[in-house]
């Protein structure tokens, strides 16, 4: 039996943003076709498997969709065939699958997508393998020595 993982989403006049959350993945498939199917599926870091479809809310250019594989998660950027904004994700209207939520963090209103810089793009490479800042000391912060910087 597979599982899906969660899945974040955003979107410009022209492209649709996927980030799905599974650290470590093995086997990364992605399908795109041009009725605005999108398949993926992969292996967990213990052989797991997961998979998931979405049926888009308009035509992609299947050609147009880009995956990157980072530590953490996967990233795909899925052009669409008629810039535009879409209303929903989903092509059905009925409420979405629990595991996908919107991306706050790279949401774009329609009245904001002028002024984001191309800098801020999502198909930018720093994002593959993006570190979330955790690390071995979490919660710990930074102090100098006061003794050493009395002097």
């Amino acid at each position: 039996m597979s599982r899906q993982p969660e899945v974040l989403w955003a979107q410009r006049s022209d492209k649709v943003y996927l980030t799905v959350a599974l650290p470590d993945a093995k086997d990364v498939s992605v399908k795109c076709e041009p009725q605005g199917l999108f398949s993926f599926s992969a292996k967990g870091v213990q052989g797991e498997s997961y998979k998931f479809g979405l049926e888009l809310y308009g035509p992609i250019v299947a050609e147009g969709c880009k995956t990157k594989s980072g530590l953490r998660n996967i990233l795909c950027s899925i052009q669409k065939e008629q810039k535009g904004w879409w209303k929903r994700l989903l092509k059905s209207e009925e409420k979405p699958a629990p595991y996908l939520k919107v991306d706050w963090n790279r949401w774009c209103d329609e009245d904001d997508e002028e002024s984001a810089s191309d800098e801020e793009s999502y198909d930018d490479a720093r994002f593959v393998g993006q570190d979330d800042g955790s690390s071995d000391d979490e919660g710990m912060l930074y102090l100098p020595d006061l003794e050493k910087a009395r002097g």
